[in-house]
């Protein structure tokens, strides 16, 4: 496993991280969940992001038990904080009152006393930024957070952040968690250009698209059974990129990762890696082994040909334009 600075910060992350989103309190079993992290352990990933919603709270309580007795100065322990966790009108977004009650509650279920990094899971349009980021200060100053970043936040949102970070004398956001994968790149033309000046990484989910790239759903067929596809909880989320056309060109990739020595998965996490501002790519698992496949990827250098062929293979397919995001659903 390779490391990388988070940002221009001075902490470094494993630059493949495992990701708790839909897995964990629903998808598997705890004792799944907790082999698929000691895998993680064992094959170097220090660094674990989850969120509060996910499977309502409970996958931040497995998290925190499937970590429980690991040395904590050894890894790292991201969450996030926007969406509902309960009935009460102020059980969601980014005020003073839901932050610091949701960074209470998330410690007390991750069973630290403190986050490495502390993300706002999107941007709350209903409460002013300058009370937002005061909060984040606040947690920080108090040691209950190392770190703040974003997730899934537009350019403009960020430099935004920024500027009032500066203007208040604040610690500044040191990374966004955007989704980022071979298809789906609108990231690179207004965050990237805009973070990697500003020292702000990118920890990336859904680097493999859900599985789309990993070749196993094929044109024409249904999903096999077990797959994400046919799971209630995330299964709308691939559907985007479940098409035909797309399956098609997935399929022609194959050849080129075997001549890399790469499965399609690895050769996705991989194709993630080469871009310089990117700090982390997330994966997720459902079994130990596919944990340990994914690992492979890391410290995969990709030249400039084959990187070259894989646009050519995906052509049309690849989704650039800002204007075309759809929002991740709720609880992403």
């Amino acid at each position: 496993m390779e490391y990388r600075h988070l940002g221009r910060s001075g902490l470094k992350v494993s630059e493949i991280a495992y990701g708790n989103w839909i897995t964990h309190g629903s998808q598997v079993e705890e004792d799944a969940a907790k082999q698929c992290v000691a895998a993680a352990l064992d094959e170097g990933i220090s660094t674990f992001d989850t969120a509060d919603v996910y499977a309502g709270t409970r996958a931040e309580a497995v998290l925190g038990r499937a970590l429980h007795g690991v040395r904590r100065e050894s890894v790292e322990i991201f969450t996030k904080v926007f969406w509902p966790t309960g009935p009460g009108s102020n059980d969601r977004g980014l005020s003073r009152k839901h932050i610091l009650e949701s960074a209470h509650a998330s410690l007390r279920r991750l069973q630290t006393d403190y986050l490495d990094l502390y993300q706002a899971h999107r941007y709350d349009y209903g409460t002013p930024l300058e009370e937002t980021i005061r909060t984040f200060e606040d947690l920080v100053r108090q040691g209950k957070v190392l770190y703040v970043g974003v997730s899934e936040w537009r350019a403009e949102e960020i430099a935004a952040a920024l500027k009032i970070a500066d203007e208040m004398g604040f610690d500044r956001i040191v990374s966004n968690q955007p989704q980022y994968n071979m298809i789906w790149r609108v990231i690179e033309s207004e965050v990237i250009p805009l973070c990697e000046p500003e020292g702000i990484g990118q920890v990336v989910f859904s680097p493999i698209a859900q599985g789309a790239l990993t070749g196993k759903y094929q044109p024409g067929s249904a999903p096999p059974p077990g797959s994400r596809a046919t799971d209630p909880s995330g299964s709308s989320f691939i559907q985007n990129f479940l098409t035909e056309a797309l399956l098609l060109r997935v399929q022609e990739l194959r050849p080129l990762a075997e001549q890399a020595g790469l499965t399609l998965a690895q050769l996705a996490v991989a194709w993630v890696l080469q871009n310089p501002n990117v700090s982390a790519a997330i994966v997720g698992a459902s079994r130990p082994e596919q944990v340990r496949e994914n690992v492979k990827a890391s410290g995969v250098r990709l030249d400039p040909d084959l990187m070259q062929r894989i646009d050519d293979v995906l052509g049309p397919e690849i989704q650039r334009d800002p204007a075309l995001t759809k929002s991740p659903p709720a609880g992403r």
